[in-house]
């Protein structure tokens, strides 16, 4: 395999380690504050941040994957949303799609959720807003994670 697909193995599979921990992390958070009313608020707070980061995570990958194996990243004012776009087709004669339409749709929400919390106050959000994000996190993780995973078979065996 040659030494940039080889690197780009090695990061799909140690940011998946530590997207999983933000998910553990962000579920954790949920559950304490559904069970806390006077700091629910410290606990929002956290989840957001870990949302914040797993999204984050998740589009530095796709950066990676834009930048050095279909050699296009997108660029102007909806970037982060063509990038998403870019990540579910395939490109031909270089590359599957990485994530399914059905990942797109929910990182699409995800990366939407980012950009309010880095735009509002964290104490103007609304727990019951983020009940569905949380709730479809551990799906949308566990189809995330085996679709870069298999991306990252994909370039082993083509790399």
């Amino acid at each position: 395999m040659n030494k940039p697909y080889a690197e780009l193995v090695e990061r799909i599979r140690g940011e998946a380690s530590d997207m999983d921990r933000l998910v553990q992390r962000a579920l954790l958070a949920w559950n304490q504050c559904k069970d806390l009313s006077t700091e629910q608020g410290v606990y929002i707070d956290s989840v957001a941040l870990n949302l914040h980061g797993f999204y984050s995570g998740l589009e530095r990958l796709f950066e990676l994957i834009a930048r050095h194996i279909d050699e296009h990243s997108p660029s102007g004012d909806l970037w982060h949303r063509d990038l998403l776009m870019q990540m579910s087709q395939e490109q031909k004669d270089l590359r599957p799609a990485v994530i399914s339409t059905a990942s797109f749709s929910s990182l699409d929400e995800l990366r939407r959720f980012r950009h309010l919390v880095r735009n509002v106050y964290t104490f103007n959000l609304v727990p019951e807003k983020l009940e569905p994000i949380v709730s479809d996190l551990p799906a949308l993780w566990s189809r995330v994670e085996a679709e870069i995973l298999a991306f990252a078979d994909f370039l082993e065996q083509t790399g």
